[in-house]
Parts: C-alpha cells; structure tokens; sequence
C-alpha cells in the first residue's frame, strides 16, 4: 500500500517531487506508525464491513480501527464480535484483485486493521475465533490506557501474539479522568510511560481521546473550535506530548484528537480558509464545499496537530482522509530544509540561510525536526515546488 496509491500514475508525478513509498503491514513498526495517517473508526456492527474496508482502500486510506467499545451499545458486544470475525473471515478468502481496482488497475490492499476492545480477555479470544484470518490484523486498539489497566491488556495482546503466530501491535487510548485531572496527571503520564516502554516494541502509537476528555467537564467543541481552544484540553495534550513523545529517543508517536463534525447546517464565526489559495479554476468550489463540509475547522486542527508534535489522526467519517493525507505530504521548502540541515559535511553543527532565503537553519536545534520531516517525506512524499495543499486536496477529490 502507498499513500495517495488511489491517484494515477501521471497525476502523482505532476504532484510529487518525491512520491510516497510503498509499504506493508509487515514494514518496520517505526515506519508503520509513521503511515497510520487518517485512521479511520467504524462499529464493528456493520453488515458491510468487508466491502467497506476495500471501499475506503480504494480510496486511499491505509490504517482502521474496528470498533467494540463506545460505537456500539453495551448490548450489541457479542453481536459486534460474531459479525467482524464472520466479515474478516470472509474478507481473508477474498482474492486481492477482487477488490475494486486502483487507478492504473491495481489491486487494493487491504488497509493496516485493528480492533478497538473493552477487556483484556476479548483479545486472546478474537484472534482464536478469527483462526487465519488474523493475518488481515495488525494489531489492538486499548481503551482508557493507565499503568493499572493497561497492562492487563498489554499482556493479553503478547500471549495472543505468541498464540497466533502474528506480530501485533497495542494503540493504547490516552483519555481517562485521571490524565486529565490536574492532581493525578503527572503521576498517570509517569504510569502509562512505565507501561508502554516496558512493551515498547508492540506499541505501535499512543491515541488521545479527546471527546473523553471534553465529557468530564460536560464540554463539546463545535465546528469553528480545534481542540487547542479548548484550554483544558489543550493543557492535557502539552503534558502528553512533553511526557510520552519526545525526540530523544524514548518518545512514542501520538496521534492527533478525533474531529467530530461532516457538514454544518449554521456557523457563527467567519470561515477559517483564507481566499488566496483558491482563486483558480476549480479551487474556489474547492474552497465552498470545505467550508460546508466543516473542513476548514478540520485543516486548521489538523495543522495545530502538527505544529504541537502529533502525527496521524483519529478520523470519525472517509472525507475527513483527504485532507489529513494531503496536509501531511512535506513540502518542498521543508524538505530541502531538512535536507540541508542533515548533510553530512554539518555534523559539526553551524546555522545557514535556507535555500529559500527566507529563514535561518541551525543544524543542531533542528535535527531532530529534519529526521521527523524526511520520514514523514518517506512516507507522504514531497510536493513539487508549485504544489500544495489545494492541488493535493483537488487532485484526491476529482479521482
């Protein structure tokens, strides 16, 4: 699977200076986190499941959480489990090429697929039931992850594991009261990181549950509010990235907060796209139907999620892929950037005017950005020096 996979050929060239890699659910886990991108929930109730899985593959998403926990009632859990261990079972039977075609004819593969649980005890469970067909799982979605009740799932996941004959990964779910509690955060933060290193190499990357955090305090954003101006959640999200993701090596990859809304009927505040990049040809239809759709409220959160060290993002509805993935690709600014500032001859350090002229790099203190940026380049790929996020968005749109 690649990303932007669903695009031609010839469109991909004229967008990409680089274009994103292939990959597969077997790639180094370093990789794989980086790729989750748009991370697309469905209840694990559907009767469709199996088509929509290859649906949204056709589409260009490439990593799903199937759910069992909050999507779906109390009373509906043990229907949910007999239908997506008859989906996946299904789907596993089906030959690739059954699946719709990509651009150019190209079978589609199935997207990296995990299950969101409730116990620890449904994980030995599903992958016995499942039989075969695990080999379509990458791994578990962990709900409400503390030091105390994480670790009984995350023992469960390696005894499956072992069981199974198949590398699985744990996407522990940051979002309990005691995270966002003032008095108990620091000493829960210390717990989950004690936790998830101890397991380091099967977690795969670390959820926040934002609608949980908001539902302590009866708050809910609305379309024209990002979860940073939401302060209490956005003091919750600082002390998460300041704790579990920093760049020194004991980090983990963080994914960015879901965004709830997919059309708005009735806004109060002023449309947060500005004009200028749409007043070509189709952009400013582009631009009209974001604003609709309530997606000028999602690029801007989608950009705060980047700026505040967030890769990926918990995605509730398939428009919200687009431009998750379109927002992620590098540009080609910041990828001679980090080039310039990883060239071997600067291991010694030392600042530089950029390439562009516009900014000063120095080598040291930007390191660490320049590696993220060019796996993030890796993976999305680097636009062309003409190209940015409305191309990408148009491009993925009219495919």
């Amino acid at each position: 699977m690649r990303h932007f996979g669903q695009i031609a050929p010839a469109v991909r060239k004229r967008l990409f200076h680089q274009e994103p890699c292939s990959f597969t659910a077997d790639s180094p886990a370093r990789l794989l986190a980086a790729a989750l991108g748009a991370t697309l929930y469905s209840p694990a109730t559907r009767p469709s499941l199996a088509d929509d899985v290859l649906k949204q593959g056709a589409r260009g998403l490439v990593s799903m959480v199937l759910c069992l926990e909050d999507s779906i009632d109390d009373a509906d859990v043990p229907v949910g489990e007999a239908n997506l261990v008859h989906q996946l079972t299904e789907l596993a039977e089906l030959p690739q090429a059954r699946g719709p075609a990509r651009a150019g004819g190209t079978p589609v593969a199935v997207p990296l697929l995990f299950v969101r649980v409730r116990t620890p005890e449904q994980i030995p469970d599903l992958v016995r039931r499942l039989g075969p067909a695990v080999r379509l799982l990458s791994g578990f979605v962990l709900p409400k992850f503390t030091e105390e009740r994480g670790i009984p799932f995350l023992e469960a996941l390696s005894a499956a594991e072992a069981a199974g004959g198949r590398r699985l990964f744990a996407m522990p779910v940051l979002e309990s009261p005691d995270l966002l509690y003032r008095e108990s955060r620091v000493q829960t933060l210390e717990g989950i990181f004690r936790a998830v290193d101890k397991y380091r190499d099967r977690v795969l990357a670390l959820r926040l549950g934002v609608t949980d955090f908001c539902s302590s305090y009866g708050l809910r954003r609305g379309p024209d509010m990002t979860a940073y101006d939401v302060q209490i959640v956005a003091s919750v999200i600082a002390d998460v990235v300041n704790m579990l993701a920093r760049a020194d090596g004991t980090g983990f990859t963080v994914t960015g907060p879901v965004w709830e809304y997919f059309r708005v009927q009735e806004r109060m505040f002023k449309p947060q796209l500005r004009q200028s990049p749409f007043l070509q040809g189709q952009a400013v239809e582009l631009r009209q139907k974001l604003i609709e759709h309530s997606m000028d409220g999602l690029l801007r959160e989608i950009s705060l999620d980047r700026a505040n060290g967030l890769l990926g993002k918990t995605c509730i509805h398939p428009s919200h892929v687009l431009p998750v993935h379109a927002l992620s690709v590098v540009s080609h600014e910041e990828f001679s950037d980090a080039q310039d500032i990883l060239r071997p001859e600067r291991g010694g350090g030392g600042v530089m005017r950029s390439a562009y002229t516009n900014k000063m790099n120095e080598v040291k203190p930007h390191r660490a950005w320049a590696e993220r940026t060019l796996l993030r380049a890796e993976i999305f790929g680097v636009a062309n020096e003409d190209i940015g996020f409305v191309e990408l968005l148009a491009a993925g749109l009219s495919d």
